[in-house]
């Protein structure tokens, strides 16, 4: 599964999408505690703001402290019971198989959804994340019934065995810039780990939240284990991240943010799994396939409007093809064409929401005062509308570890791109930063590859390609980028706790 399509214009990811653009009712604006749907009780409100039109599309229940209580409580009652708890690993993966069928019976509303609340483009929900969500199910549902303990050989006379059993109530705290990828890969493998779940989706991103607790529902998942609260992370996800029935949080936000979950859940131990920030490097060598590598590394940046948190943001390229590739880059960027997300001709989405338009616009002028040089973009975009939080997809050129641009994540569409003259170099540049989520390497010699790959301090490197995803595959953070994997059978450790076993057979 490649998460990072080539959607640059000409090429297109594969997404079946109708010329007609669909329409789906909101129908689910209350909160989902054990099996129901109720209002706040507190009784209010937020606006849910489309960022194409501006306009509100919808009002979501707005949770309180109190509500996290019920939540967390019917969470912990599933957990204790048969109804969850007491299933064994195959009756589990059963459900789970049938969750992963539904996000295929569901898909183009699951995609239209997202297109609604965050701008994400139909078709790349249709063809990327539709189908790689339910791939997460299916391979979770799987290694549900194969969570097993082991035997030790230790002192004569004692049976000594260990057995992997679940934490317990998992805080899942998703953010609005892939709302249902980044909430899948906590879920499927909680769940399969036999753990209950309260969801706090992102406040801009709660439609599609609530649409998979209806899949939940009509796939037989137990009133309890799976609950959805939205609301304000001060109020919300600090409830959650401080109660003390809370055994695990998984979240996946900015560096700030994690690090607020960190103090807030230390008092009481919880576990923890952190997928945050980065300024992912991407490094050409003068060697690469240059137009593949631009390609590629063009669609590692700009895919999704920039708000990736693995995001190519920092392009490294060799002295002797820069001007080259800064070239290429430029031309691609000037082809894109912003658009309405519903729209099959359209190249890039509007930015999710009022904030981040307003952040990325005032980055753009920031490379322009620190002195990069502005090769593409670097200001608002109208879609021929007057609305929307339309950007252009920015290119600076001749950057410098020095400007802000480079040293923070912007999150948004712009590239920042570099020279540099050796392989040590090229190292020294990628590593330069506080943040380790991911790198790319672009070169024909695999000796220098696997070299790169081995120096490089990020949890994921693509060699060649870039933002390929699997659901056997991990991924996860080094330095500021957090800790904990997602994926792979390695999530599923973060979900489990590990009990021994001493049984004296002696006389």
């Amino acid at each position: 599964m490649q998460i990072c399509q080539n959607t640059s214009p000409g090429h297109g990811p594969v997404g079946e999408v109708s010329a007609v653009r669909p329409s789906f009712a909101i129908d689910r604006t209350e909160l989902y505690i054990d099996g129901e749907w109720r209002p706040a009780g507190g009784g209010k409100t937020f606006a849910v703001i489309d960022p194409t039109t501006e306009e509100a599309i919808a009002r979501i229940a707005e949770g309180t402290v109190e509500d996290v209580e019920l939540g967390v409580n019917a969470a912990y009652r599933a957990f204790e019971s048969a109804s969850w708890g007491g299933l064994s690993g195959h009756e589990r993966g059963k459900i789970l198989w049938r969750v992963g069928d539904l996000f295929l019976k569901y898909g183009e509303e699951l995609a239209y959804l997202q297109a609604k609340e965050m701008g994400r483009l139909l078709r790349d929900s249709m063809g990327v994340d539709v189908p790689h969500l339910a791939n997460m199910f299916h391979y979770y549902a799987g290694w549900a019934s194969k969570i097993e303990g082991a035997v030790k050989q230790t002192t004569k006379g004692l049976h000594t065995y260990t057995l992997r059993e679940p934490l317990g109530v998992v805080a899942a705290i998703t953010p609005f810039n892939f709302p249902l990828i980044l909430s899948i890969s906590k879920f499927a493998p909680a769940l399969a780990a036999g753990n209950t779940i309260v969801h706090k989706p992102a406040s801009a991103t709660p439609l599609s939240a609530l649409k998979v607790a209806q899949l939940m529902a009509e796939a037989g998942v137990p009133p309890g284990v799976f609950n959805v609260v939205p609301g304000p992370g001060g109020t919300v996800g600090h409830a959650l991240t401080t109660h003390p029935l809370v055994e695990k949080v998984a979240i996946t936000g900015s560096t700030a943010s994690g690090i607020r979950v960190v103090s807030d859940s230390a008092p009481t131990l919880k576990h923890l799994t952190m997928e945050l920030g980065g300024k992912s490097a991407n490094i050409i060598f003068a060697d690469a396939d240059l137009e593949r590598a631009t390609q590629t590394a063009y669609d590692g940046m700009f895919y999704n409007k920039g708000e990736i948190c693995y995001a190519g943001s920092r392009m490294l390229v060799e002295r002797p093809v820069y001007e080259e590739v800064v070239e290429r880059v430029r031309s691609r960027a000037e082809a894109t064409r912003p658009g309405d997300p519903l729209d099959p001709a359209s190249d890039m989405g509007p930015i999710a929401n009022q904030g981040e338009y307003t952040k990325v616009l005032r980055y753009m002028e920031t490379g322009k005062q620190e002195g990069a040089r502005l090769v593409a973009g670097g200001k608002a975009y109208d879609i021929g509308t007057g609305k929307g939080f339309f950007v252009e997809p920015t290119v600076f050129a001749d950057t410098t570890d020095a400007m802000t641009i480079v040293r923070e994540e912007t999150f948004g569409p712009i590239l920042s791109v570099m020279p540099f003259d050796t392989f040590d170099a090229a190292i020294a540049l990628a590593n330069g930063n506080q943040y380790g989520l991911a790198a790319g390497v672009h070169t024909r010699d695999l000796k220098k590859a696997h070299r790169a790959a081995a120096r490089l301090k990020a949890g994921t490197v693509w060699v060649n390609t870039y933002g390929h995803f699997d659901p056997a595959g991990p991924f996860g953070g080094y330095k500021m980028s957090g800790y904990g994997r997602e994926q792979g059978w390695e999530a599923l450790e973060f979900y489990l706790q590990t009990k021994t076993v001493w049984v004296d057979l002696t006389d």
